[in-house]
């Protein structure tokens, strides 16, 4: 669709949008604008809709079954978004959407809402925000509800996991602005002054200077700190102003004393100043777009991980290879993964198996969780595979206090949980062990010992679960 100035202003009201440029992004063009009149049912509770929308006017009531009766959830009044979570988990709608009000609204399909997420980070940082939020308050069946306790727990790992990069290319793109403004001005002067052999000698100094640039060891904090004081007194000994601001540049490029002086000497002193801080200038170009190259790498780094994990846009039953479901779900808990060493024992000539994917990552998330709880989220754990009797096994090991005894007994008993109150459910267990033997025909076996914990899946390699 053609995206009207006036229906883009009232789209950017919503939070998840306002912080996209003044022009719509390429992505929106794939939406539409749907109008609906009070009474109409957009979705009922289990239904799967495969759309992403924004109220833009109107009201919906948001209800949830609960015992055979029905409970009110909430009221949705203009810029509330919605359609989130059943992409985000793979998963049918947990709840029914009427329109109480005549109502319009801007919808999208989901490989939208996924080129939306890839390529908007504070759009995407800010729907895992609200899928988080939105999932403390959502009550429901024990299976359901726990799947949601997980993603709720990742999902706010992964806005915080977002706003580092998003914020580290915002930032930089902010001094892009200001280092091409410089270019563009000390260009303007050094017009009137090199003459064309001055010009040569400035080109090549630049062409040399980003050659080194991308072969610059990295240096330690001291020693950065050393040779920009030194690169700076030299700035200031020549009549450039604010060289503690421009030396950084040089010393990232690997650019001493002796450098700047050999091109100072094949430079007219009149241009010295506006070349050598146009050459800053160039300098720091490049390293902003380093910068925004790495952040946005980095978030696209994390929306794969998400689709991964929740095996997007492929069938429940399918070819599995668990070494890629236990390294996304490994890097949807980086957060809680900031002081533990993970070690890696993977077999990995193990074939892949047919297997319900997004639910066996459930249940890698729940005991590698276990086990970063296990250490107080310090420490080392071990994920490992192998191959023994026809079947594959998983291995999550922890080296923790170790399960006491009495504990041990009542480890897959439903709503038994040592952790505290409101951080666990008691149902992680229980569940994964529904996934593994029910859905898989597999089981889960586990020892502990002070000091070790080693919990081990076996899931069967010839057949899929039912």
């Amino acid at each position: 669709m053609n995206m009207d100035a006036d229906t883009y202003k009232q789209l950017r009201r919503a939070p998840i949008f306002a912080g996209l440029p003044d022009t719509p992004p390429a992505w929106m063009a794939a939406g539409e604008i749907i109008e609906a009149p009070a009474g109409t049912l957009l979705v009922k509770e289990g239904e799967r809709t495969g759309y992403f929308a924004v109220l833009l006017e109107g009201e919906l009531r948001i209800t949830r079954t609960y015992d055979n009766q029905e409970v009110l959830m909430a009221v949705g009044k203009p810029v509330l978004h919605f359609g989130e979570l059943p992409f985000l988990l793979d998963a049918a709608w947990f709840s029914t959407c009427w329109v109480s009000k005549p109502a319009k609204f801007f919808r999208f399909n989901e490989a939208t809402f996924w080129r939306m997420m890839g390529e908007s980070p504070v759009t995407a940082r800010e729907v895992f925000r609200m899928a988080a939020l939105r999932m403390r308050n959502v009550e429901g069946y024990s299976q359901q509800r726990e799947k949601l306790a997980s993603l709720g727990t990742m999902a706010a790992g992964l806005a915080h996991e977002l706003n580092n990069p998003a914020s580290a290319a915002r930032r930089a793109a902010a001094h892009l602005k200001v280092a091409t403004d410089k270019v563009q001005s000390h260009l303007c002067y050094l017009s009137e002054i090199l003459g064309h052999d001055d010009w040569r000698h400035l080109i090549d100094a630049s062409q040399d200077a980003e050659a080194r640039l991308e072969k610059a060891p990295v240096l330690g904090h001291l020693e950065r700190s050393d040779r920009a004081e030194v690169i700076a007194a030299w700035l200031k000994a020549h009549g450039i102003a604010d060289g503690w601001e421009l030396a950084p540049s040089f010393v990232s490029a690997g650019l001493d004393e002796a450098w700047l002086e050999a091109l100072a000497g094949k430079l007219p002193a009149a241009g010295l100043v506006d070349s050598v801080s146009w050459l800053e200038a160039r300098l720091s170009l490049k390293l902003l777009l380093g910068e925004i190259d790495q952040s946005t790498g980095r978030i696209a780094e994390l929306v794969k991980a998400v689709k991964s994990y929740s095996y997007m846009d492929q069938s429940p039953m399918q070819k599995v290879d668990v070494h890629e479901g236990l390294e996304s779900t490994l890097t949807m808990l980086g957060h809680k993964l900031k002081n533990v060493t993970v070690v890696r024992a993977y077999d990995r000539s193990i074939p892949p198996i047919m297997a319900y994917g997004s639910e066996l990552n459930q249940v890698w998330t729940n005991l590698i969780d276990n086990a970063i709880d296990a250490i107080n989220g310090k420490g080392k754990i071990c994920v490992g595979t192998s191959l023994e009797h026809n079947q594959l096994v998983v291995e999550i090991v922890d080296y923790g206090a170790g399960i006491p005894p009495d504990v041990q007994a009542h480890l897959f008993e439903p709503f038994y949980t040592t952790k505290p109150v409101g951080s666990g459910t008691g149902l992680g267990l229980i569940i994964s062990n529904r996934i593994v033997a029910d859905r898989h025909g597999g089981e889960i076996e586990f020892e502990s010992k002070p000091g070790e914990t080693r919990f081990k899946v076996r899931l069967p390699v010839s057949q899929g679960g039912g």
